[in-house]
């Protein structure tokens, strides 16, 4: 059983846990209650009504958010030539093709989101068991293989808060929103634009209800359960 400081418990009198909120007192109610000193990070968690061993129902997708997330993106380019040029100019915080493939190898994880031009993924692709499992592989899916000439767009896109989400393997997905020094209406723009994204993501394997749960939550404070008719009907 884990047990809750004085400070979460006041924080947790303030939300009714018999109850759901619309996206608009959810965003509220998680502002006053982030009592952590710092910045805190708001994330939505989301419990999918899909079948993730079968591979038409995994719910994938990207959405830019409109006031960014709040978080310094550290972003990595596996490119070479021309694409290293153009990466270097777009201002990609690691750039590199063989040698950097060696320093991941060798346990360099510093970065937050990799990139790869085409011509480099089948080198890249051994590093699948170190970067599938933290999130960090490069993939046509997620938009992070990308030609050189559409780096520089890309790149401006992770700068300026482009999210990635996806299904993990229990079913669920969890995913920034912004964070807790964002006033009200960022939060809630944010917050609905994801959930248009994960509503269009919707995958033609999908049946019942597409999403069972919906909670949104800052670091160390109690989670606010959203209404599932925040998603127009599609969480039926």
């Amino acid at each position: 059983m884990i047990k809750h400081g004085k400070k979460y418990k006041e924080a947790a009198k303030l939300i009714d846990p018999d109850k759901t909120y619309t996206a608009k007192e959810a965003v509220g109610l998680v502002k006053k209650t982030a009592y952590a000193k710092f910045n805190g990070t708001v994330e939505l968690h989301l419990r999918m009504g899909v079948d993730v061993k079968q591979a038409d129902q995994l719910v994938r997708g990207v959405v830019l958010l409109p006031h960014g997330t709040g978080k310094q993106i550290r972003i990595l380019v596996f490119a070479e030539g021309e694409g290293e040029r153009l990466a270097r100019e777009a201002g990609a915080d690691h750039i590199g093709a063989d040698d950097l493939i060696k320093q991941i190898e060798g346990g360099f994880l510093d970065f937050d989101v990799a990139v790869a031009v085409p011509q480099l993924m089948a080198k890249v692709g051994r590093l699948g068991k170190i970067l599938g499992t933290r999130g960090l592989m490069p993939n046509p899916k997620a938009g992070t293989v990308v030609p050189p000439d559409q780096l520089p767009r890309l790149l401006k896109e992770l700068r300026q808060g482009r999210v990635e989400f996806r299904t993990d393997k229990t079913g669920s997905i969890h995913t920034i929103v912004g964070k807790t020094q964002f006033n009200e209406q960022q939060l809630e723009e944010n917050l609905m634009a994801l959930l248009d994204a994960i509503t269009r993501a919707k995958p033609a394997g999908a049946k019942g209800q597409f999403v069972k749960k919906m909670v949104l939550t800052s670091t160390m404070a109690p989670g606010v359960r959203l209404d599932l008719a925040a998603m127009g009907g599609e969480a039926a």
